[in-house]
């Protein structure tokens, strides 16, 4: 499997990798053509995009590298104020150049998949590929678009289709996401590697570095984790994604200040859900309450800002509102986000919000559609099994069992509500 084609079947389509010596092509992103390159480091290639367009401000490709470069930018601070400007550039080369304006509009389609616009992205690809069927971004949007809407088919036959185009960083990242939703992380870890060789800039090492090591961590593998993260915070040290991998292992390992240092650093600079979540369940799970409040205040506020907005909500903002204040909210706003998109993460994001409102049936229909691409999610197992004992229904004991042997430092907060939950089962014969 590992030398020469790599066929790897998911979920009933065959996804090839390729010849495993494949050259780098053209990097992520549409390829603008600006008449001068850009800088690789993002900054520089921001600072570098804006100049371009203050020069020449009626040069529709200039227009489309800023809005690449400020989607960039936004993906690497985690700053959504920067998606604005990206659509800005993009709304501006259309407006110079309406008529087969590609990178504008496969450039769209990369914004609305940041802004979580998923149904928009899908069309945005759609409009590029009809363009320009063989060039690869319109197919990198509609991967990315159609996995977060549910259709895995869907997004398997384009992540393919991009691979054909552009075996590089951006085709072997999203086949590895691929494959790791259909719970093949072996193959995902052969499409993480060859995107590691094909790296050409630090942030594209970082980011295949610490995507191993969440590889390896939804695993169970800590010390195998550890070191890619260490290795992607080399490669980039404002990585945030792997200054939380670094965070879960001390957790993991028994190092509690330092994970709690680690995680304060990170929210401090980038206080997204996931984060703070994380850092307040380690500390309720040391019964440092008072401790948790403020993470625990901020997650609040966003489910605030979110009922607002009335937009889109992230699956680990909801977990939050389930577990630690109402989750008939919970409900009610995953309702709306399975209305937009029906991935497994918000499937099984309801789910888990419908068990805490005490609709245990319900939630398990939910659960069901979660696990059945095959991910090997140590939290989903852990969810159809604790609502698998609440409906006294069998096959909770081998849930919650498949739990812990997958990764059995999931969560500081639910690992050890699994074992507890597991030594309570009459029988434990699942």
């Amino acid at each position: 499997m590992l030398g020469g084609a790599a066929v790897l079947a998911c979920a009933g389509t065959l996804l090839s990798l390729g010849p495993s010596t494949a050259p780098p092509a053209a990097g992520p992103g549409p390829a603008a053509t600006a008449p001068a390159a850009l800088p690789a480091a993002p900054a520089d290639r921001l600072a570098a995009a804006r100049s371009a367009v203050r020069g020449r401000p009626r040069d529709p490709y200039a227009w489309n590298a800023l809005g690449l470069a400020e989607l960039d930018q936004a993906r690497i601070t985690l700053d959504a104020d920067r998606l604005a400007g990206a659509g800005q550039a993009f709304r501006r080369s259309l407006a110079l150049k309406p008529a087969a304006n590609y990178d504008a509009i496969a450039g769209t389609g990369m914004l609305a998949n940041a802004r979580h616009d998923f149904a928009a992205a899908r069309k945005a690809g759609r409009r590029a590929i009809a363009m320009a069927p063989d060039r690869p971004t319109g197919y990198l949007v509609l991967a990315d678009a159609e996995i977060q809407l549910g259709d895995y088919p869907a997004a398997t036959a384009h992540t393919q289709r991009l691979l054909d185009l552009a075996p590089t960083v951006p085709g072997y990242t999203r086949a590895a996401y691929d494959l790791e939703t259909h719970g093949r992380p072996e193959e995902a870890r052969i499409a993480l590697d060859r995107a590691l060789r094909s790296a050409s800039t630090p942030g594209d090492t970082a980011f295949c570095e610490h995507r191993i090591g969440d590889l390896a961590w939804e695993q169970g593998d800590w010390e195998e984790a550890g070191a890619h993260y260490r290795r992607a915070l080399a490669a980039a040290p404002d990585d945030y994604y792997a200054e939380a991998g670094r965070a879960r292992v001390a957790a993991a390992r028994g190092r509690y200040e330092e994970a709690v240092a680690a995680y304060r650093a990170l929210v401090e600079r980038a206080p997204q859900p996931q984060f703070l979540l994380e850092l307040a369940e380690l500390q309720l799970s040391r019964h440092r309450d008072a401790d948790a409040r403020p993470q625990l205040a901020a997650l609040a506020a966003q489910v605030r800002l979110a009922e607002a907005g009335g937009g889109p909500v992230d699956p680990a903002l909801m977990l939050y509102q389930a577990d630690h204040a109402d989750p008939a909210v919970a409900v009610r706003l995953l309702r709306a986000e399975w209305g937009r998109r029906r991935s497994v993460l918000v499937a099984d994001a309801l789910g888990w919000a419908l068990h805490r409102a005490g609709r245990h049936a319900e939630a398990l229909g939910l659960l069901d559609r979660a696990a059945a691409t095959g991910w090997r999610s140590a939290s989903f197992a852990y969810h159809r099994g604790t609502v698998k004992a609440a409906l006294g229904r069998p096959g909770a004991a081998a849930d919650l069992r498949t739990a812990l042997r997958v990764n059995p430092y999931f969560s500081p907060y639910h690992a050890p509500r699994a074992r507890q939950l597991l030594a309570d089962l009459p029988g434990r014969d699942g």
